[in-house]
């Protein structure tokens, strides 16, 4: 299972999904969450408790409605703290999780960046390029761009939820990452007991297309290792 960044959607993992399926033999199944892709656009303000609400019922209810009882989740930053939320909230379900770039909690250097990109948005050709993937792009912009600057968000943090994450997990981390830093993975470790950590040098936010190989070769090891435990 796949769960996309904030802005993102299932046309911005390119071929990861299928690539990684076919190195792991198992079967992908990616989508757009609310408010973003071609999902059903956002209509209203979204809530500090959006990832959790995410993690604890929009997810559950995929999953069911696709009879995956014990999925391997594969997250990239808000889609990583989604799926770590639901793995420390539902211990015995997943069978393993790989968490790109996650958030566990919010730091100065997140902030600086979500701040900086909205002018850009507002006056470069990055709005032209989002719509392509958008169904309403405005919306899933300044859904995702608001909240994490909404002052009550800097409490915003998962790290409970982390340390009750049970299964096999994998936590990578772009050097360059300019949205979070070697804490967040380093802390998540930390706190589950079973958690390998990838660092990726020449990498920013967004492994699956700043080092496609290195992340593929660095999951496909892992699931290989992590899977027959879980049998």
């Amino acid at each position: 299972m796949f769960l996309h960044e904030g802005l993102g959607s299932v046309d911005l993992w390119r071929d990861f999904p299928d690539r990684l399926a076919a190195a792991a033999g198992l079967d992908a199944l990616v989508y757009s969450r609310y408010g973003n892709g071609r999902s059903t656009p956002l209509r209203e303000r979204r809530a500090v408790s959006y990832m959790h609400d995410e993690a604890l019922d929009t997810l559950p209810a995929v999953l069911a409605l696709h009879g995956v009882e014990h999925p391997v989740l594969v997250g990239h930053s808000d889609g990583a703290s989604i799926a770590l939320i639901h793995a420390g909230a539902f211990p015995d379900r997943p069978a393993a999780v790989i968490a790109i770039a996650p958030h566990l909690f919010v730091e100065p250097q997140t902030l600086a960046s979500i701040a900086a990109i909205r002018p850009r948005y507002e006056s470069t050709a990055l709005r032209e390029r989002m719509s392509r993937h958008h169904v309403d792009v405005d919306r899933t912009f300044f859904g995702w761009n608001d909240i994490w600057l909404h002052p009550p968000f800097a409490d915003w943090n998962i790290e409970a939820y982390a340390a009750r994450v049970a299964c096999p997990t994998l936590a990578v981390q772009g050097v360059d990452d300019e949205y979070g830093t070697m804490h967040q993975i380093e802390r998540l470790q930390a706190l589950a007991p079973d958690v390998r950590l990838v660092r990726l040098r020449d990498c920013g936010h967004s492994p699956h297309r700043d080092q496609p190989e290195r992340l593929l070769e660095a999951c496909t090891d892992f699931l290989r290792a992590a899977l027959p435990r879980r049998r």
